[in-house]
């Protein structure tokens, strides 16, 4: 069985929005207040973190999280990197955290994390990690499963999902090629983001959101990535397709 537990479900700034008078975010339903995305997935007594972004420490707090195997990383935009430091919490109980990313990535984190990643700058209070460099093309195994790269584009960045049995997790996308969506057949689960209901240019909206789902035909998807200019979530969930729904900060998921 496997377990998904959505730490986060907002876009970039969150929600509500420092200083923002938009009636979302003067909402009082808890659904309408959203830390930056990132989910837990736990199988086989493991926890893979997919993005680790600046509300993490606040988000392992929330579920009481006593250790992580490893983090997957889609991409190096701020609002999905910058929690990193604090995995050095996990790092000095548990040792080395393992991290999984493209080369792009990986290089990203190294000239923001000097302190962690240098050698010859390592700070002695910094986190300690493994490196492991993934692309689209291969398919990797943790925990005894199998987690299979999807690549999206974020307007002109390549940014990776995953594909982990008959779940998949994608964010921030604009747009998917058909060798990709071919990786999606028969899924249980999809998420996916739907930024807003107004066009964007390196983000689905709603509607094309809604397009990319019915090319994948998942049994079950939830959205994610969510600003609040998508409008209050009992208010847009009731207008969603069977079987779409919105996601939430704390929704869990169990798919067998």
């Amino acid at each position: 069985m496997i377990k998904i537990i959505f730490l986060g479900t907002g876009t970039s700034q969150g929600i509500p929005v420092p200083g923002s008078d938009h009636p979302v975010c003067l909402s009082s339903d808890q659904k309408d207040k959203r830390l930056r995305s990132s989910i837990m997935v736990e199988w086989n007594n493991s926890k893979y973190l997919i993005d680790c972004g600046p509300d993490f420490r606040q988000q392992m707090l929330k579920i009481k999280c006593n250790k992580i195997n490893g983090i997957l990383f889609t991409h190096e935009h701020a609002d999905h990197i910058r929690g990193l430091d604090d995995i050095r919490a996990y790092s000095f109980r548990q040792g080395k955290i393992t991290i999984y990313g493209s080369k792009r990535l990986i290089e990203s984190l190294k000239n923001y994390y000097p302190y962690i990643f240098d050698i010859n700058q390592k700070y002695p209070g910094s986190a300690s990690v493994e490196l492991n460099t993934i692309t689209k093309k291969k398919s990797f195994y943790l925990s005894n499963k199998e987690i299979i790269p999807i690549e999206v584009m974020h307007q002109r960045l390549p940014v990776l999902g995953f594909r982990i049995d008959k779940f998949a997790y994608l964010t921030d996308v604009k747009t998917i090629s058909s060798d990709e969506v071919n990786k999606l057949s028969n899924l249980e689960v999809l998420v996916i983001n739907a930024l807003r209901l107004e066009s964007h240019p390196s983000h689905l909206n709603l509607d094309e959101a809604l397009t990319i789902i019915k090319s994948i035909n998942p049994k079950k998807t939830f959205l994610t990535h969510i600003s609040n200019q998508l409008g209050f979530h009992k208010e847009v969930s009731k207008k969603l397709p069977e079987n779409i729904f919105l996601a939430y900060d704390g929704l869990e998921l169990n798919l067998n």
